[in-house]
């Protein structure tokens, strides 16, 4: 799919741009930083740290409405549901990491957590002209996935004005999907388009609009919080454990031994003897372990409790 310019190239459309880019926050000119190319390193690096520090700040603010965007996702992806991030530029970039990091954390399916970024996968790396000011780029993309109420797309965008992310909600609301949008700025259109309305405000940025600074932090913390305790959510852990990490590598298969000797505290060998009956999953194996039966029933019983290690365990126990 390739990119065109909008009506934003017009004198007309770019004194209307800039008019809108005047009103947000993450865009506001910071005078007392005008000289900021001139002062020390040191001093630049505290003032950038100073700036950060504010982020989890920001982010607390909003800490309920984000544990509700949570919960309703949790039910959609436990019904089979996929959670799709949707943005331009660094926010489709924060999108694309989240996601990506979910099957070697989590072993999850890779279409059970999607990025789309405006402009495709080259987007990661080279910017695409023009890709993020489509919001029917974002409605095909999201096409191409066959969209169901069970779904949820969340549209990142630091400024929430960028079409590419209010389309992407707008299409997925009109279908049924469950839509969140993320901005760092009040009132924003994307937010307003979206059911649940995330907006991080975490104001002027050290270098005049540049949002891949403290708003791309707040970002990421957000988009962390979500697809974190959303796998807790459905059982991906065991108290703070990655129970379902994928052993995919051999620092991996470490930590996948470490994981099931902090969960039982069973010597080595028992621990090599329930890898192997289990097929190397951790969670079964813990489930072997403290639960004491075979690798198919640990198998059957997380089955018959949706994963979920817990129930798993109890079930096991309570047959003894």
């Amino acid at each position: 799919m390739t990119a065109t310019k909008n009506s934003a190239a017009s004198p007309d459309g770019y004194s209307l741009l800039r008019a809108q880019l005047d009103t947000l926050t993450t865009e506001v000119f910071r005078p007392e930083l005008a000289e900021i190319d001139a002062l020390p390193t040191q001093e630049i690096v505290k003032l950038m740290n100073g700036e950060d520090s504010s982020v989890p700040v920001a982010v607390a603010e909003k800490l309920p409405q984000i544990a509700a965007v949570i919960d309703a996702i949790s039910l959609r992806m436990a019904r089979g549901g996929r959670l799709i991030y949707a943005g331009a530029g660094t926010a489709g970039r924060l999108g694309v990491l989240d996601a990506s990091e979910c099957p070697p954390t989590f072993n999850t399916d890779p279409a059970d957590v999607v990025g789309l970024i405006a402009g495709g996968a080259s987007a990661m790396v080279t910017a695409v002209e023009g890709a993020e000011d489509s919001k029917e780029f974002a409605a095909a993309d999201l096409d191409e996935l066959r969209l169901s109420d069970n779904d949820t797309v969340v549209g990142i965008s630091a400024s929430g004005r960028t079409p590419y992310a209010i389309g992407a909600v707008e299409h997925a609301r009109a279908l049924g999907a469950l839509t969140v949008g993320l901005s760092c700025n009040a009132g924003s259109g994307l937010a307003a388009a979206a059911e649940h309305g995330l907006e991080i405000v975490t104001g002027p940025e050290l270098l005049t609009g540049s949002t891949r600074l403290k708003a791309g932090t707040a970002q990421k913390l957000v988009l962390n919080m979500i697809s974190t305790i959303v796998m807790i959510r459905l059982g991906k852990t065991y108290g703070n454990l990655m129970v379902d990490v994928r052993a995919s590598n051999e620092k991996l298969r470490a930590r996948s031994r470490r994981i099931v000797a902090l969960a039982t505290g069973a010597p080595d060998h028992e621990i090599e003897a329930a890898l192997t009956a289990t097929g190397d999953e951790v969670k079964n194996a813990i489930l072997a372990i403290l639960g004491e039966v075979d690798g198919p029933t640990a198998a059957a019983l997380l089955e018959a409790s949706d994963g979920h290690l817990r129930p798993a365990l109890a079930n096991a126990r309570a047959t003894r």
